[in-house]
């Protein structure tokens, strides 16, 4: 299912200038709508795994070449799960798709610790995604 038929995957659907994109080195061939993650300094990669992702590409990019990331905006992506609406996302899975951010547990009575995933938060689904493969949009808020 296409939730957002007006845009294509990878597009910065938010006003420019309400938006946030950097330009970082591509460190491996990156594809337009891939979550990336800071692989070194200043150098994205695409996530082919959970990781804690810094944006959305939102071009082509060779190794070696300079990619536009979206690091807070509104993005049309590729899901690999079912996701919820106002449900937190992150990236990816092996195809570089995002995935729901599920609920960490927690236990309060301070005989275990625990840990909340801070980082691992890519954004906001703005769509239901029913299906894996379905694309819709999200907002980074990295």
């Amino acid at each position: 299912m296409d939730a957002w038929p007006d845009s294509n995957v990878g597009d910065l659907v938010s006003p420019r200038d309400e938006s946030v994109v950097l330009s970082f080195k591509a460190g491996a061939t990156i594809s337009k709508g891939d979550p990336v993650y800071l692989m070194d300094r200043d150098t994205v990669a695409p996530a082919t795994a959970p990781t804690n992702c810094i944006g959305i590409a939102l071009e082509n990019a060779s190794e070696g070449e300079y990619v536009p990331v979206c690091v807070l905006g509104v993005v049309k992506v590729v899901a690999g799960a079912v996701i919820t609406m106002g449900q937190a996302v992150y990236g990816a899975d092996s195809s570089k798709r995002i995935l729901p951010l599920t609920d960490q547990d927690v236990n309060e009575s301070g005989v275990n610790t625990y840990t909340i995933y801070y980082a691992r938060r890519l954004g906001i689904a703005l769509d239901n995604f029913t299906a894996p493969g379905d694309t819709g949009r999200i907002l980074v808020v990295k």
